[in-house]
C-alpha cells in the first residue's frame, strides 16, 4: 500500500514536472524574439566629455557645406529646358531647429523624453492598448473568415484570390501577433498556415503583393522563431519557387501576374515600376537562408536592367517596358506604382549591410531629383509637400500639387537615410553631412503635413489622395481650386476630391512616426500616433467583435463603413503603432530593414 501511494506521488510529481517543463519552454519559445531582436546592438555608452563635446557640435550649422551643395544641385543642366525647378531648400530656422533636436536627444539619450516613471506607465498602457486592437482584429477574422485571403467584416465573410486560398490574410499579420505578444492567436495562425496551405495548385496571383505580403510574412515569422520553424522556411521556398517561374522572360522583368504552376515560356511587356523593383530584399533573403543563389540571380537581373535605364535626375515613370527595357508612361510620382522603387534602393544598400554601394548612389541621384523638381511648400499653412510630374517625355512638364497618401513613407525613408537607423542620440553631429540633415529636415517637415492630411478632417483620419494649394513659381498665379468642395479646413492648404475621400487605413503616416520616433527622441511623434490611433478607434472600429473596416469619407462623421479589413491594417498599421510605443531596442533599425508590408527583415553579408 506505501509502494502503491508512493508510485502515485512519483507519478505526480513527474507529471508536474513535464508540465512546468512544457509552459517554461514554450515561454522561453516566446521569449527568444526580445534576445533575438536586440542581439549585435550593444548600448553605445557615452561619457561626459565625449556628450560635452558632442552638444558643442550640434550648435553647428554646416552652412558653407549645405551652399556649395545646392549650388552644385542647381547649377547641374535642368532634365527639362523649359521647367522651373521647385527650388526647395531647408532654411535657416529648420536649420536651427533641427539642432535643438540633435541636443535634446544627446542629453535625454535614447528613450530619454519619455522615461519617467509616468512616462512608462503611459507606453505601457498604450503599447497594451494597441496588442488588444490586433487581438480584437484577429478574433473578428479568425471567426468568420479564417483561411480565406481577405477578410469582409460586414458580411462575416471572406474571399479567396486562388481555388484554395494562399494564406494571404494570415501569412501577412503572422509577424504581428508575434511581436504584440499575442502567443495564443500566433500559434492558431501558424497551425493554419503549415496545416493547411500549399502552394502547388493552380491559379494566379499579384506577383508583388505576394511576395510583399505573403513571402515577406513567412522569411518575417521564420527570423523571429529564432530560424528554427523549419516548416515555416519550407513554405516560403516552395512559394518562392512558384513566384519565380515569374523571372523567366527574354529580358528577366517578370509581368505584374504570377502563375503558380510552370508555363514553357512566361512573356512580359509593360509592368509597373514599383511592382518589379520591390520584390528584391524578400528573394535576396531567402536566397541568403536557403543557399539557392537562383533567387538573388533573378532579383538582381531586375536592377540591372532597371539601374542602366534612362532616368531624369533618378526620377522615373511608373511603368517599364520589358521590350524596350526602358521606362514608360506619362507621370513621375513617389505614390502609387512608384513608391517602392525609391524605398528599396536605400533598403536594398541597407540589408545587405552597406556593402553595395550602387544602391545608395542611385537612390542618394533620386533624392536630389525629388528635392529639385517634387518638394513644394503650400501657402497659407506651410506644408512641405511631395508633388507629381505630367507628360515628363516633353520639354516642359506639368507639376500637379497632388500627394497620395502612400508617398508619406518617404518621410521615414529619408531619416532612415540620414542615419542607417542611428539615434541621434548616440552620434556625433559631425558625422551627419549637409546632405543628411537636409533630408532630416525634409522628413520632419513631411511628416508634419501628412499628420495634417489626419487631423484637418472631420474625422481625424486621412483621405486616401489629398491636393494641395500652390502657386506655380514661374507665374506666381495660385492653380485653381473649389473652395466650396475641396477644401478641408477653412484658410487651409489641403483640398480633397470627392473620390479621394476614402481611407483604407493606410500605415504610411505612422510608419514614419515610429522611425523618427526611433531616431529623433520627440515624444510629438508618439503623440501624433496616438492621436491616430484613437480616431481609428472611435470611427473604423466596429462593435461586437467584428473587427474594423475601410471608411468610405473622412470628411463626415461619423464616416461609412466599406466592407474591408485590409490584411495592411494588421500587418503594417498596428505594427508600426505597436513598436512606436516599444522600446527602441525591440527590432532596432540600426540592424533590421522592414520590406514595404512592414515585415523585418535582419541585416546580413553575403560572405557570411
Amino acid at each position: 500500500m506505501l509502494r502503491f501511494y508512493a508510485a502515485r506521488i512519483w507519478r505526480s510529481t513527474i507529471i508536474k514536472y513535464v508540465i512546468l517543463l512544457s509552459t517554461l519552454s514554450a515561454a522561453l519559445y516566446m521569449l527568444y524574439t526580445p534576445a533575438l531582436l536586440q542581439r549585435g546592438t550593444p548600448a553605445v555608452n557615452i561619457n561626459n566629455r565625449q556628450r560635452a563635446v558632442w552638444l558643442d557640435q550640434a550648435n553647428t550649422i554646416p552652412t558653407e557645406e549645405y551652399s556649395a551643395l545646392l549650388k552644385a544641385r542647381f547649377k547641374r543642366p535642368s532634365a527639362w529646358p523649359n521647367y522651373m525647378s521647385s527650388k526647395w531648400r531647408a532654411t535657416q530656422s529648420q536649420q536651427k531647429e533641427l539642432n535643438m533636436v540633435i541636443r535634446e536627444a544627446l542629453i535625454n539619450g535614447k528613450d530619454g523624453c519619455c522615461n519617467s516613471d509616468g512616462d512608462r506607465q503611459t507606453t505601457q498602457e498604450r503599447r497594451e492598448r494597441i496588442s488588444a486592437a490586433v487581438k480584437y482584429a484577429w478574433e473578428a477574422y479568425r471567426r468568420d473568415a479564417l483561411g480565406y485571403d481577405e477578410f469582409r467584416p460586414l458580411s462575416h465573410s471572406g474571399t479567396n484570390m486562388t481555388q484554395q486560398g494562399i494564406g494571404y490574410f494570415v501569412a501577412d499579420v503572422l509577424d504581428t501577433l508575434w511581436l504584440a505578444g499575442l502567443q495564443k492567436e500566433y500559434a492558431e495562425a501558424r497551425r493554419f498556415l503549415v496545416d493547411h496551405v500549399t502552394y502547388n495548385q493552380t491559379g494566379s496571383v499579384s506577383l508583388f503583393e505576394t511576395t510583399i505580403r505573403v513571402l515577406g510574412g513567412l522569411l518575417s515569422a521564420f527570423h523571429l522563431s529564432g530560424e528554427s520553424d523549419t516548416q515555416l522556411l519550407h513554405l516560403a521556398d516552395e512559394l518562392g519557387t512558384r513566384l519565380a517561374y515569374s523571372f523567366e522572360t527574354d529580358s528577366g522583368i517578370p509581368p505584374e501576374t504570377a502563375l503558380l504552376q510552370h508555363q514553357k515560356h512566361v512573356y512580359a511587356y509593360q509592368s509597373s515600376t514599383a511592382e518589379i523593383s520591390t520584390l528584391q530584399l524578400e528573394f535576396r533573403y531567402l536566397a541568403k537562408l536557403t543557399g539557392k543563389r537562383r533567387y538573388r540571380k533573378y532579383v538582381d537581373k531586375i536592377m540591372d536592367v532597371v539601374l542602366k535605364a534612362p532616368k531624369w535626375d533618378g526620377l522615373v515613370p511608373i511603368y517599364f517596358n520589358a521590350v524596350t527595357r526602358r521606362f514608360t508612361g506619362d507621370t513621375i510620382r513617389l505614390g502609387s506604382r512608384g513608391d517602392s522603387y525609391y524605398e528599396y534602393l536605400l533598403k536594398q544598400w541597407l540589408q545587405t549591410s552597406q556593402t553595395e554601394p550602387r544602391f545608395r548612389e542611385e537612390y542618394d541621384t533620386a533624392m536630389e531629383g525629388v528635392k529639385k523638381y517634387l518638394a513644394a511648400v503650400s501657402p497659407n499653412q506651410n506644408l512641405t509637400f511631395i508633388g507629381e510630374l505630367l507628360s515628363p517625355n516633353n520639354a516642359n512638364p506639368e507639376f500637379s500639387p497632388k500627394m497620395d497618401h502612400l508617398v508619406c513613407f518617404l518621410s521615414g525613408n529619408l531619416a532612415l537615410g540620414a542615419t542607417q537607423g542611428r539615434s541621434l542620440a548616440e552620434m556625433s553631429p559631425l558625422e551627419l553631412s549637409a546632405s543628411n540633415r537636409e533630408d532630416l529636415v525634409l522628413a520632419r517637415e513631411l511628416a508634419e503635413t501628412c499628420v495634417r492630411m489626419y487631423f484637418d478632417t472631420a474625422s481625424g483620419l486621412a483621405p486616401e489622395i489629398a491636393y494641395f494649394r500652390w502657386t506655380n513659381p514661374a507665374t506666381g498665379v495660385e492653380k485653381p481650386f473649389d473652395a466650396n468642395t475641396q477644401l478641408v479646413k477653412p484658410n487651409g492648404d489641403i483640398l480633397v476630391h470627392a473620390s479621394d475621400r476614402h481611407n483604407l487605413l493606410r500605415p504610411e503616416t505612422v510608419e514614419s512616426l515610429f522611425i523618427l520616433w526611433r531616431i529623433t527622441g520627440e515624444a510629438k511623434w508618439r503623440d501624433y500616433g496616438w492621436q491616430i490611433f484613437e480616431a481609428f478607434e472611435q470611427w473604423a472600429r466596429l462593435p461586437d467583435g467584428h473587427g474594423y473596416s475601410n471608411l468610405l469619407d473622412v470628411t463626415v462623421v461619423p464616416p461609412q463603413h466599406a466592407d474591408k479589413m485590409e490584411t495592411f491594417f494588421v500587418s503594417e498599421t498596428l505594427k508600426y503603432l505597436y513598436l512606436l510605443f516599444s522600446d527602441s531596442s525591440t527590432v532596432p533599425l540600426s540592424r533590421y530593414v522592414f520590406n514595404t508590408e512592414a515585415h523585418p527583415l535582419p541585416h546580413f553579408t553575403w560572405n557570411k
